[in-house]
């Protein structure tokens, strides 16, 4: 993005995410603070990252701050898909069959005599997922009673949240001490007990793969904010209802501008010596209104391109402009300014009052 005036988005930070790296390994859907790892790394903070240990020589500050809000955004869709009916019904099946199978297990294994409590490990672990199913379905259920303006109960609602992240800790030390005891154990609960030990060998290394899964698919969507965002913002336009975007009336009546680059002989003719990335001529207008852009500007900040003779550009009312293609689906997704957030809808309806 270039801006035709120096509008930049000069708020602080907010609050880091304090979800714990490595959360809930029976959980592989929830997106609750302090919950698993439904709710991927903090988009945000590697967005910051960047910013702080080479911004400055990578991309230029706007084109950071419009990752920063893509991934904000990100991280806001993100809780909402973890709640989905269908991916909450999927998480519920996979828990309920990890319950049956250990439920299973120790049933068909009460001959066994392990020399370490592998049956109270595999009984703490069923535990887990018990207390996750229970924590995802209040969860549920006060997100649908908020989607339909019915009441909530905010001090059950906490109580659930704090269950949820002391299960959160009760996890990840009782994988440490699942893996203690099997490494203290050896070879010999193979023989001894061995479909308790493969039983717990199975879980140790589901909780393994999935920690792993999330840390990789979390660096994967931190890589494509970065450096390709606009095939993340292409797919968030064709998977989501884009409620919270802007109507076509509303992208349509944004100032629409074709850019011109200049020559040198235009730049003498017109007596300008500073370096000029090229000229905004706004459609449809008679006399014509142009912007005279600095070579610094004449880039836009969602896909990093400069911008090319011909090229058509959108402004918004904040007087931040971008390619169309790239800002049009970012606004029927979310219709606030990558940048600075100006809420376009609320300016068209504020014009409209006035």
């Amino acid at each position: 993005m270039a801006s035709t005036s120096p509008h930049r988005s000069s708020g602080g930070d907010p609050p880091s995410s304090s979800t714990p790296l490595i959360s809930s390994p029976t959980s592989p859907a929830s997106g609750s603070p302090g919950g698993p790892l439904g709710r991927l790394t903090s988009l945000r903070g590697a967005a910051r990252f960047i910013r702080r240990t080479g911004s400055r020589s990578l991309m230029r500050e706007p084109s950071v701050a419009v990752r920063e809000t893509a991934a904000e955004h990100l991280e806001e869709r993100q809780t909402d898909w973890a709640y989905s009916k269908p991916v909450v019904v999927v998480d519920m099946l996979w828990n309920v069959a990890f319950v049956a199978i250990a439920a299973a297990v120790l049933a068909a294994s009460l001959g066994e005599s392990p020399a370490v409590p592998l049956r109270v490990w595999i009984a703490g672990y069923v535990l887990q997922c018990l207390l996750h199913i229970l924590c995802v379905t209040v969860e549920y259920r006060r997100r649908r009673r908020t989607q339909e303006g019915a009441g909530v109960e905010d001090f059950k609602f906490s109580i659930v949240k704090h269950l949820e992240s002391a299960n959160t800790m009760f996890s990840f030390i009782w994988w440490i001490l699942g893996f203690y005891w099997v490494s203290a154990g050896g070879q010999a609960l193979s023989h001894d007990a061995p479909q308790l030990y493969w039983l717990t060998i199975v879980f140790l290394a589901f909780d393994v793969f999935f920690v792993v899964f999330c840390i990789a698919l979390a660096c994967v969507i931190g890589i494509a904010v970065c450096c390709c965002l606009p095939c993340i913002i292409g797919i968030l336009y064709a998977v989501t209802d884009q409620e919270e975007g802007a109507s076509e009336d509303d992208v349509n009546n944004l100032s629409k501008f074709k850019f011109r680059t200049m020559s040198d002989a235009d730049k003498l003719a017109a007596g300008i010596a500073a370096p000029v990335g090229g000229v905004m001529t706004e459609c449809g207008t008679n006399p014509p209104v142009e912007h005279i852009l600095s070579a610094e500007d004449a880039e836009c900040c969602i896909c990093l391109c400069p911008y090319e003779d011909g090229v058509e550009l959108r402004e918004l009312p904040c007087n931040h402009h971008f390619h169309c293609s790239c800002i049009d689906k970012w606004l029927h997704i979310n219709a606030t300014c990558p940048l600075c957030k100006f809420n376009i809808v609320k300016s068209n309806l504020h014009r409209e009052e006035v």
